[in-house]
């Protein structure tokens, strides 16, 4: 059986998903009716790492329109959809996974997506590469290269390049102009807001929300805290980006003072320990925490657990922690990602962009052979991408004349 899902019976409301995001997605739509005819990618086989839901649907349901045998795993046990995860089968798509899954579950279904011996690899983490490199090298003969798609897997990858051991190439889609910019300030910004939101039914404007990391991420969930009404703290290892938070309006401090004020708390560095023992235990009662980092290693659950005297669960994907001294911490999501365990993601235009980089960066590893190594975005295709969603939206952009090329490529007056 090419897939695992939970039921196949929820087919057709995953399908009605995966056609409301296509709808919203002029720029994959575009890709697709120009490459389709040329079936650019036939007898490639593409396994892809990827939070399951309606808008990676539609990226996977694209490659396999274009040619490709593509086979998918769930990146995170609960951002997958099984509505979704069903359609997609039904579309003859290999899918592995199911909501909740478990960690055994989880490397189970990675070594499913990946056993059809890919061509091409499409990640989110780096742990599909990570399983390649580690666990199943008897098909890494096949792999011609892949891509990237979260900061924390490029860095990953970026390790592996470092130490010597990454044996093929992978193109950084996360750090494209158009994805760092977009995806990570706009797409983050507002879908942390939205995961909180619909999840606590809690009041933004006039809380206290502390943003651990000013990176892409960082900068779009303060923007949207403080636009909410909210008095945003930052906390920041970097000097330059807390002085950036600083002259952007936001008040800096470090987690052991951010611990004792804040009523809301976001983490998004992509480190381990960022909330931790010391910290808990000067929080306030009634303490609200989301992680937006990849891994749910931000906040440490364990030292949650270790600390409390009791945990109880007071709404969906919210974890009530009863501390000792009376006061109650709630964790959303488990400690995963929040915008995407507890609400749908980013906004399906963010991801028609990010997801049109992912399809050309496919066929771009399709036609060309690279070196092992972290590759960018070819900058020709990640200003064609934004150019053609500009032209969706029927905006036009002023052109240089030939005099200011030439103004701009000289160095003499």
């Amino acid at each position: 059986m090419k897939y695992k899902v939970a039921d196949m019976a929820l087919a057709p409301e995953g399908k009605r998903k995966i056609s409301w995001a296509m709808n919203y997605m002029p720029v994959l739509g575009m890709l697709k009716r120009k490459y389709a005819p040329q079936k650019p990618l036939s007898g490639i086989k593409i396994a892809t790492c990827l939070h399951l839901e309606a808008k990676t649907a539609c990226l996977l349901q694209v490659l396999s329109e274009l040619g490709a045998d593509v086979t998918a795993a769930g990146s995170n046990p609960l951002s997958t959809q099984d509505d979704v995860c069903a359609a997609l089968a039904e579309s003859g798509v290999g899918v592995y996974s199911h909501r909740g899954m478990s960690g055994s579950e989880y490397a189970a279904y990675l070594d499913s997506a990946v056993s059809i011996g890919p061509d091409i690899v499409i990640d989110d983490g780096a742990d599909m590469v990570v399983l390649l490199h580690e666990n199943r090298t008897d098909l890494m003969k096949s792999v011609r290269g892949g891509s990237e798609e979260t900061t924390t897997g490029v860095k990953r990858l970026k390790a592996m390049e470092r130490d010597g051991v990454l044996k093929f190439p992978m193109i950084a889609v996360n750090d494209a102009k158009s994805k760092f910019l977009f995806d990570n300030r706009y797409g983050t910004g507002q879908s942390v807001l939205d995961g909180f939101m619909r999840t606590t039914n809690v009041l933004v404007a006039g809380k206290i929300v502390v943003v651990a990391g000013y990176g892409w991420c960082g900068r779009g969930v303060a923007s949207r805290a403080r636009g909410m009404g909210a008095r945003v703290l930052v906390v920041e290892t970097d000097p330059h980006r807390a002085l950036e938070a600083l002259m952007d309006g936001h008040d800096i401090s470090d987690m052991q003072h951010a611990s004792a004020v804040g009523d809301i708390f976001f983490t998004l560095t992509g480190n381990t320990g960022v909330i931790r023992k010391e910290h808990f235990a000067a929080m306030k009662d009634g303490v609200i925490l989301g992680n937006a980092g990849h891994f749910d290693v931000e906040v440490s659950r364990s030292d949650l657990e270790e600390m409390a005297r009791e945990t109880t669960n007071d709404r969906p994907n919210v974890l009530t922690y009863h501390m000792e001294n009376g006061n109650r911490i709630h964790l959303l999501g488990e400690g995963r990602l929040v915008n995407l365990a507890a609400g749908d993601g980013h906004p399906v235009e963010i991801m028609d962009l990010s997801f049109a980089l992912q399809l050309e960066s496919a066929l771009y590893m399709a036609g060309n052979t690279l070196e092992p190594g972290v590759y960018p975005v070819p900058e020709a295709t990640d200003r064609a991408v934004v150019e053609a969603k500009l032209r969706s939206l029927g905006l036009v952009i002023e052109k240089p004349t030939p005099q200011q090329v030439e103004y701009m490529d000289s160095w003499r007056e």
